[in-house]
């Protein structure tokens, strides 16, 4: 579809910042042919969204991409707050951190700090097994209105087992998910993708790469403080004025640690969490 080729091609500016590209390598890249790329390049160049160097003749983004990328943050402000204690954190702790938040039907990385670049701007399917930790620590009606949503692929819900999550992380304030090759494929998979976006075999063979979805997360029985753990992440949450849950707060571990230092860096979370919290004027739900 011609919308999908004008996104394709501001994608692969986006990702490339600071770069310009000639028609022909453009048209290469995105596998289009030359005078298609070359109207969608001359439209966007009216519009201000890309610039032409005359010398050269090659493309980059335009200073329009500037205003509507300013328009754009006006509506995730929260975001800039969690980006400068999620700086804060992952130089204590010399790793990445991100903030995401629910957007529409998808889930949105708003920030990535820390050693390892994040792509902000990502997306991923708010439906099972995708989305636990955005529904968490948010009211019963939004746990089990998203337990109820088509999965993304083919997943066993072990509702037992989710109810005892929920419980426990909103007692501990956060969560810590087990680092499983299944869970990496899957996120991998699902970037970008909306849930209904594949083909019913791929759903299927991806689901049986995933393990039950309760079975991905710690409980606090299981972390004993002494043996080290297979961590691929800790999240937490911050909350508007109203107490409902806004973003979810990572640190990437990526390793095993003991469950003493899973407590550690969990409480830590926990903290810049609700800093983030305290600063963009939300407050910590009195019941639910």
């Amino acid at each position: 579809a011609p919308a999908q080729r004008v996104v394709r091609l501001l994608d692969f500016l986006a990702a490339r910042p600071g770069q310009r590209f000639g028609l022909s390598e453009l048209a290469r890249e995105l596998d289009l042919s030359k005078p298609t790329c070359l109207g969608i390049l001359t439209e966007l160049v009216a519009g201000g969204y890309l610039v032409r160097d005359p010398r050269t003749v090659t493309y980059g983004l335009g200073p329009a991409l500037v205003a509507a990328g300013r328009a754009a943050r006006q509506g995730f402000a929260v975001s800039d707050i969690a980006r400068r204690h999620l700086e804060e954190l992952s130089a204590r702790y010399c790793t990445t951190c991100t903030a995401s938040a629910v957007v529409g039907e998808q889930i949105l990385l708003l920030e990535g700090t820390g050693p390892v670049p994040v792509k902000v701007g990502q997306t991923y399917p708010f439906a099972p097994p995708v989305g636990l930790m955005y529904v968490l620590w948010d009211s019963d009606a939004a746990f089990d209105a998203w337990l109820a949503k088509p999965p993304a692929v083919p997943v066993k819900l072990d509702e037992r087992r989710l109810r005892e999550v929920v419980a426990e992380c909103r007692e501990h304030g956060y969560l810590v998910e087990s680092q499983t090759a299944g869970g990496r494929r899957l996120y991998s998979l699902l970037a970008g993708m909306a849930a209904d976006d594949l083909p019913a075999h791929v759903r299927e063979l991806v689901g049986e790469l995933v393990t039950s979805l309760g079975e991905r997360v710690y409980l606090g029985a299981e972390l004993d403080p002494r043996r080290r753990h297979a961590v691929s992440l800790l999240a937490a949450p911050t909350f508007d004025a109203r107490g409902r849950q806004e973003l979810v707060l990572t640190m990437y571990v990526g390793e095993a640690v003991t469950g003493a230092e899973i407590a550690r860096r969990g409480a830590a979370l926990v903290a810049t969490a609700d800093a983030v919290t305290r600063d963009s004027g939300g407050r910590r739900p009195v019941d639910r």
